[in-house]
């Protein structure tokens, strides 16, 4: 953990992944301790409709298996990490957390553009890994279903709930900027260097956040 957030090692550690613990740290409050449990959680995301598609994916008839497979695993394993590589580049480049701008605003903004490439890029690896699925032996094809799904209950709120990012990364600049007592954007300050530090890491948490169901389709899809 990097920037301010890395100063607030005097507060009480926040659980979860890293992900909610940065996003914790940036909104510079504690998350709870203790909240609902997984079932509990899912049942406030998930409606009866979505409920209905899920138990279908899960106990329906198999799809009928596709004539060829789109793709060899190799092939999709090696595509998942060259887009994951891409994304993970335009994250860290040198040059991907200096817009030119006098607040806040370029910086909301380039979070959004992530975001967006994101977004679109685990969306297509998502849908080409459950294509081949869908064409594999045995339980294969339900496991895409489910996917499927899933992504389709719980991605709304998803969305939702990322789309804070940039304006809890907007809120932490000006409190960084505030903190230093400077209304100048000082490319070469510090309080921006750790401000850049911080927005990368966040970026690079949520990515591991949207890889999570692509690196599940790929497990199931490697010889064991």
């Amino acid at each position: 953990m990097t920037g301010t957030m890395a100063k607030k090692q005097h507060r009480t550690p926040v659980p979860g992944p890293p992900f909610i613990r940065l996003l914790a740290a940036l909104a510079d409050r504690n998350a709870p301790r203790t909240g609902p449990d997984l079932s509990d959680r899912l049942s406030q995301w998930i409606d009866w409709t979505r409920a209905v598609a899920l138990s279908r994916a899960l106990d329906g008839r198999l799809p009928a298996v596709a004539d060829a497979a789109p793709g060899s695993v190799e092939a999709l394993d090696e595509e998942c990490a060259r887009v994951r590589a891409s994304l993970v580049e335009s994250i860290t480049a040198p040059a991907a957390g200096r817009p030119a701008a006098t607040d806040a605003t370029a910086y909301r903004q380039r979070c959004l553009t992530v975001q967006r490439a994101m977004l679109t890029a685990t969306g297509r690896l998502r849908g080409l890994l459950r294509d081949r699925l869908s064409a594999g032996p045995g339980e294969l094809p339900r496991l895409a279903e489910v996917d499927a799904a899933m992504e389709q209950a719980l991605s709304p709120r998803e969305q939702q709930l990322l789309a804070s990012v940039p304006a809890l990364l907007g809120a932490h600049f000006e409190r960084l900027r505030d903190d230093a007592g400077t209304a100048e954007l000082d490319p070469d300050s510090g309080w921006l260097h750790l401000f850049r530090n911080d927005m990368q890491a966040v970026l690079l948490a949520e990515l591991d956040v949207r890889f999570h169901p692509i690196e599940g389709l790929l497990a199931a899809l490697r010889p064991h």
